[in-house]
């Protein structure tokens, strides 16, 4: 699966942006997170924080591609146009947010989805 995202102009400079294809499953990702909490894969991306849910989703995105996927923190935040300790903080927040056994058990079932460990 291939996805293409031009992000507007003034979010943040194309050179810092990894491209989406051949990433690692990180497309795979974007698209199960976007059908699940039905956010588009172009709020997910986007470089302002959008609403509480749709940021949210965004963490949980990178989550999964860092645990799920196995992708760097470095390359996640470059996919995000964000830096690599955003990345870690929003691991480090879902994992927290794991205590939760009705989270822990959603969390699971989307890592499922994936291909579990490093899919």
């Amino acid at each position: 699966m291939s996805v293409r995202i031009d992000p507007p102009a003034e979010t943040v400079s194309l050179a810092r942006r990894r491209p989406l294809h051949a990433d690692g499953g990180l497309a795979d990702v974007l698209a199960l997170v976007s059908r699940e909490k039905n956010i588009p894969i172009r709020l997910l991306v986007h470089i302002s924080r959008c609403r509480a849910d749709t940021a949210r989703a965004r963490q949980l995105a990178m989550y999964l591609a860092h645990v799920a996927k196995g992708i760097s923190l470095t390359s996640i935040g470059s996919a995000f146009g964000r830096d690599r300790t955003t990345v870690s903080y929003a691991c480090n927040l879902i994992e927290d947010l794991r205590d939760d056994p009705a989270f822990d058990a959603e969390l699971d079932r989307l890592e499922s989805m994936l291909g579990g460990e490093n899919g």
